[in-house]
């Protein structure tokens, strides 16, 4: 964790204007500043290290990538100039932009993206995938970047483009030297923002400043990550807020510019607003899933997983996270995103929107469960990941678990879901995260599908024939094959249950009016400018 001033209070304060007191958020009147609410604090500053939403969203200010997504999420050159592959697609050369320069005023040199490579390589699912398949990643000059594949390897714009949790974030060869599984202490991007670590304090703000050297592409269509990044704002400042009517209140006054978040309660409030727009930005939609610790009984067990799945009603999730208008939300919901290439109803039969939980108890107790204590963790700043942890806890103890409900802050939660003990130890049983639609687009990125045991993401489940299905996926030759071995993928992951998937919703986001140029997708801040 880098060194921020710890604040004696959090952001709430916002009672009679004394939240404008504070001197850096006086100076954010005017045009150079864009006041955002970020969907919680940053607890790891860490983009490779941490998988959260929240910390990808903050490194795309901070740092940027070799290549980004277009607005049809295909990979476009970012910091690369281009990329040259073979006729066997087994040899590339990347080309890096000239004069990119670092935050510290060093040149971003190849040698530095090759060491980021392998530090994310470590990491992330689909690094781990690219990296098996590298016979030899070099850079033979300051510009140059080769991949040497042991095997075709069509994917690898698409890799190095990955722009969902543990992005590639290109920093310098010293902090790119930390092992992955180990925090940089230092922040140094690229991108078109610094973070200003003097003026950030924990449970209040964090600070950002442009970057005056960052250079961005002078062509190219903005998509997602793609395209030129334009720094309209001098400082870019995240206001932590947990309580929603008190960011709801700063909102209509104008003393912040955009609510990543707002719930859903006040969204009809927001809407009539007439200095606010609430639109639904990121079409991808929001994933929330209920994932087990594999390490323990009782979810160490695949028929008792599997009895959770049946029993979970996605209808009653989304009620509680999106509300009940319907067109925010979807149900009969697999494992990846609707509408999306590698979406099917392969196993969809398995779940209900009106399961029978007397069933699910019966089953329970013939599935062998004996009574082990069920810690399901709940994050209380958290309002949409809290209703699905409330849903899932009564849900859990309706069909016979002893469950043990246990509500802290996200940074406790997020701090306490990396361990591996038992129960009684500090560890887990059920823990609740939501990924972006774009997190879950294919095999490669999704990253909850991933079955290799204590190196798999957190929950850590061993699951050898859905890893054999994802590396046949990467090895499909087209679109429809790929799509059949998708199927396959979902179908085993419905067998195994990695996660319960819980449906997928639409969150609106909501800002000022008179802010113009919002990137669609998750929140990014090139291209905003104040009209």
């Amino acid at each position: 964790m880098i060194g921020r001033r710890r604040a004696l209070a959090a952001a709430g304060g916002l009672a009679g204007g004394a939240w404008l007191g504070a001197p850096s958020l006086v100076a954010a009147q005017g045009q150079r500043v864009l006041r955002f609410i970020p969907q919680t604090d940053i607890t790891s500053f860490d983009p490779v290290f941490s998988s959260t939403q929240v910390t990808r969203n903050y490194a795309y200010l901070v740092y940027d990538t070799l290549f980004g997504l277009d607005r049809d999420l295909l990979p476009q050159p970012q910091m690369a100039e281009g990329a040259v592959a073979d006729a066997a697609q087994q040899h590339w050369t990347i080309t890096l932009r000239p004069g990119l320069v670092f935050h510290d005023g060093t040149p971003v040199l190849a040698r530095d993206c090759v060491a980021s490579i392998r530090r994310w390589g470590g990491r992330d699912a689909f690094g781990k995938l690219l990296m098996a398949a590298t016979d030899e990643l070099s850079a033979p000059d300051d510009r140059s970047i080769v991949f040497r594949m042991k095997r075709p390897f069509p994917l690898l714009p698409f890799a190095l483009a990955k722009s969902t949790a543990n992005m590639v974030a290109i920093m310098p060869e010293r902090l790119a030297r930390t092992p992955p599984h180990s925090q940089v202490t230092e922040v140094v991007g690229s991108g078109p923002y610094r973070l200003l670590r003097d003026e950030s304090v924990i449970g209040a703000r964090v600070v950002f400043a442009r970057h005056a050297a960052y250079r961005p592409r002078d062509s190219g269509a903005l998509g997602w990550t793609a395209g030129p990044k334009v720094a309209h704002f001098e400082r870019v400042e995240w206001v932590i807020i947990a309580d929603a009517s008190t960011a709801a209140a700063a909102l209509q006054n104008g003393e912040v510019d955009w609510w990543e978040t707002p719930t859903p309660d006040y969204l009809p409030l927001l809407s009539r607003h007439r200095a606010i727009t609430v639109a639904t930005n990121d079409s991808s939609g929001g994933l929330p899933i209920m994932r087990f610790n594999f390490l323990n009984p009782p979810f160490d067990n695949p028929e008792i997983r599997r009895i959770v799945l049946r029993a979970t009603s996605q209808l009653e999730f989304m009620h509680a996270m999106a509300g009940m208008d319907a067109s925010l939300y979807r149900t009969n919901v697999g494992f990846f995103p609707t509408g999306t290439p590698y979406a099917s109803d392969a196993g969809l039969s398995t779940m209900s929107d009106t399961p029978d939980l007397e069933q699910a108890k019966r089953a329970l107790v013939a599935a062998g469960y004996k009574g082990e204590r069920v810690v399901v963790l709940g994050p209380a700043d958290r309002a949409s990941v809290k209703a699905a942890s409330d849903v899932a806890a009564d849900q859990l103890a309706r069909i016979g678990f002893n469950v043990d409900y246990q509500v802290a802050d996200w940074g406790t939660v997020s701090a306490r879901v990396v361990k591996k003990e038992p129960p009684a130890q500090g560890g887990w049983s059920v823990y609740f995260g939501i990924w972006s639609g774009l997190s879950a687009i294919n095999p490669a990125v999704h990253q909850s599908l991933q079955g290799t045991g204590e190196d798999a993401w957190i929950g850590w489940p061993n699951l050898p024939e859905l890893e054999r299905l994802r590396q046949s996926w990467l090895e499909a030759p087209d679109l429809a094959a790929q799509q059949q071995v998708a199927r396959a993928i979902q179908e085993q992951a419905f067998r195994d249950v990695p996660y319960v998937p819980l449906g997928q919703f639409f969150a609106p986001i909501a800002y000022r009016k008179d802010l113009t140029g919002i990137v669609p997708g998750f929140p990014v801040f090139w291209n905003v400018k104040r009209a």
